[in-house]
């Protein structure tokens, strides 16, 4: 799904000199020479003849804006002609009719920003001239399949009339390499984009707070997060895990029907896209509005181990830093409760904890949920930047049954998550709008009549 705010064009709400910054600096990376190639996102079907939301390719996304289908865009850094390139759909009255407008050649160059701009039927005739031109080709095998196999006849083609005097490329070069590493630093207005995300994604998890008691089904939490989301022109950057009892210990449950009982917890992870921009909050709460001495336990341990994980997200820390705070407070808590037993370094040692806690603590954040990024260079940890955006989600999953537990403390499932931005100082919780203190909550749930 888009999930942005965007005009009759399907136009982002980011100012285009934002996309223009970017290709220049990837140009700048790829030097005099070079040419990428980047396919936008095919349609797909859901069933039969029934498609799926248009969402369009992330990188394409990044470096154009251009919303539609049936779109490759080309940059070849110092060609005078043209260094911008944008094949795209003709406009077609007919067909605009039923499917609304399209950018043309015209809106591809004057709301765009192309240098120039050719209909998509004329790729093959086109583009294979200019790869002529180049040393080296810039494009990411393994994405599209299908474009993989039109760029390599292109090649072949080329290389097949080697002895007429055609020049061939001489070098691939992995585009997502490059491009990558520029999105995992955001830039002030994506950081923004990022910031309403999380400020609506927020809001929603308060309404679910609200609305949320024994006797609902899963389903309608799940329709109280869509309302907010939608009512704010955004669509889930995710499909929503809404997890009562046992549900909460299923780490990617997505089924979202059950019907929630007095004493369960319900676990919500849900998040939004604001332009594009992803948010990731997961948010967990008693059904009936009162946490039992067992379940406010695993919370207070859970919450304790974020708050110390989200300390470490400052710059100059490693990647894992905010993973290896998280261990250590949870391997204790879960010691403390006797839920563990032996001595602290052992059982960080051997991984004890991963009976209880069997996920990392976070994750890169952007134009994708999952976004992209190394997590090493190298054989190290990332160091940490300004301008880097990442979650951070400990948590505690103990199923009926887990061998060596009590009774009391089984389906207990307890995640919580937020977004934090890497500042020069330290960080900002982008996601603090959804409140996660245990009487904050309960304190929420009792104004809204939803204490049993």
């Amino acid at each position: 799904m888009r999930g942005s705010l965007t005009d009759s064009h399907g136009m982002t709400a980011l100012n285009q000199k934002e996309f223009a910054r970017r290709r220049k600096q990837l140009m700048r990376m790829m030097g005099p020479g070079g040419i990428a190639i980047l396919p936008a996102a095919p349609v797909k079907l859901r069933n039969r003849d029934v498609e799926h939301d248009y969402r369009q390719e992330s990188d394409f996304h990044y470096l154009t804006g251009f919303a539609e289908p049936e779109a490759v865009l080309v940059l070849i850094p110092g060609r005078k002609q043209a260094e911008y390139i944008l094949f795209c759909r003709e406009r077609d009255p007919l067909r605009e009719t039923w499917d609304g407008a399209r950018a043309g050649q015209d809106g591809a160059v004057a709301d765009y920003g192309a240098d120039d701009s050719f209909p998509i039927g004329d790729v093959d005739d086109i583009l294979p001239g200019l790869i002529e031109q180049c040393e080296r080709v810039y494009y990411t095998l393994g994405v599209s399949p299908e474009f993989d196999q039109q760029v390599v006849s292109w090649v072949q083609q080329l290389r097949s009339q080697a002895n007429r005097g055609t020049h061939t490329p001489q070098e691939f070069i992995a585009l997502d390499h490059l491009l990558h590493d520029m999105r995992l630093y955001k830039s002030r207005a994506e950081i923004s984009a990022m910031k309403k995300s999380a400020k609506i994604a927020a809001q929603a998890h308060v309404r679910a707070i609200k609305s949320c008691q024994p006797g609902m089904r899963e389903y309608e939490i799940h329709a109280d997060l869509i309302h907010e989301f939608r009512r704010h022109g955004c669509a889930p950057s995710y499909s929503p895990i809404v997890g009562s009892g046992p549900n909460s210990c299923v780490l990617h449950y997505n089924q979202n029907d059950r019907l929630m009982e007095d004493g369960e917890l319900l676990l919500v992870d849900a998040g939004c896209e604001f332009d594009y921009y992803a948010s990731d909050i997961t948010r967990t709460y008693p059904v009936n509005g009162r946490f039992s001495p067992e379940q406010k336990a695993i919370y207070e341990v859970v919450l304790k181990a974020q708050y110390s994980a989200i300390d470490k997200v400052r710059p100059g820390n490693h990647w894992n830093d905010p993973h290896d705070a998280a261990v250590k407070l949870i391997t204790a808590g879960l010691k403390d409760l006797g839920l563990l037993k032996g001595p602290l370094s052992k059982l960080i040692k051997d991984g004890a904890y991963s009976k209880f806690f069997m996920h990392r603590t976070g994750h890169w954040i952007g134009l994708d949920v999952h976004d992209v990024g190394d997590y090493k260079v190298g054989d190290e940890w990332r160091v940490l930047e300004p301008g880097m955006v990442l979650t951070i989600e400990p948590g505690i999953y103990i199923p009926a049954g887990t061998k060596g537990v009590a009774k009391k403390w089984w389906n207990i499932g307890v995640r919580i998550e937020d977004d934090v931005l890497v500042t020069k100082d330290g960080y900002d919780v982008l996601s603090d709008g959804a409140p996660k203190e245990v009487a904050v909550i309960e304190k929420l749930m009792a104004r809204a009549g939803k204490v049993a």
